[in-house]
């Protein structure tokens, strides 16, 4: 039993910097600079010349204190990979439907403190996110569950009636719902 231990550990000692240098090779940018790892892929199944991308991503649930919202990271990381993968920038055009509890994750450091208590971590990737032209949109019914006004918001979040009209309204101009 011990012997076989002792494989195990030595064939992952093997393995193990291989994977983290494959790991290391994702990197964010060149969109958003400081988020969004992704890493260059030679891909059969290609993306066309020509291709649009119109995504929303729906988010509800609230970071973790102290981490970024995943669904957050994703919307950088889509922006970077695309990019990379040598899509124009114009040709990316995404936002971010956001409701339930996760409507904390874009307040200003004011509400978000007074309610979390501490920073919010995801302030910089929201700036990040809405200078690369990301749409923010927060359901205005999750908010006002939560008792967080329009001035509460990050600067350049949107507050929409709610997120199912947001959702809508972004379908009705040719978005697709990531799943991711």
């Amino acid at each position: 039993m011990k012997s076989r231990l002792i494989a195990v550990i030595a064939a992952l000692s093997l393995v193990t910097p291989q994977v983290l240098a494959e790991r290391s090779a994702f990197e964010p940018g060149p969109v958003i600079e400081n988020f969004g790892p992704a890493i260059a892929v030679e891909a059969d199944f290609t993306i066309p010349d020509d291709a649009r991308f119109q995504v929303s991503y729906d988010v509800s649930a609230k970071a973790k204190e102290g981490e970024l919202n995943r669904t957050l990271v994703a919307a950088a990381r889509f922006m970077n990979m695309h990019a990379r993968a040598g899509v124009p920038v114009e040709n990316l055009n995404l936002a971010v439907v956001v409701h339930g509890g996760a409507t904390k994750d874009v307040t200003n450091a004011g509400y978000y403190s007074e309610s979390i208590g501490s920073e919010n971590a995801n302030a910089a990737l929201i700036a990040a996110l809405i200078d690369a032209d990301v749409e923010i949109i927060v359901c205005g019914q999750s908010a006002a569950y939560n008792g967080i006004a329009n001035d509460d918001l990050l600067p350049g979040v949107k507050m929409a009636l709610s997120a199912m009209t947001a959702h809508a309204v972004l379908q009705g101009k040719g978005y697709t719902l990531n799943p991711f």
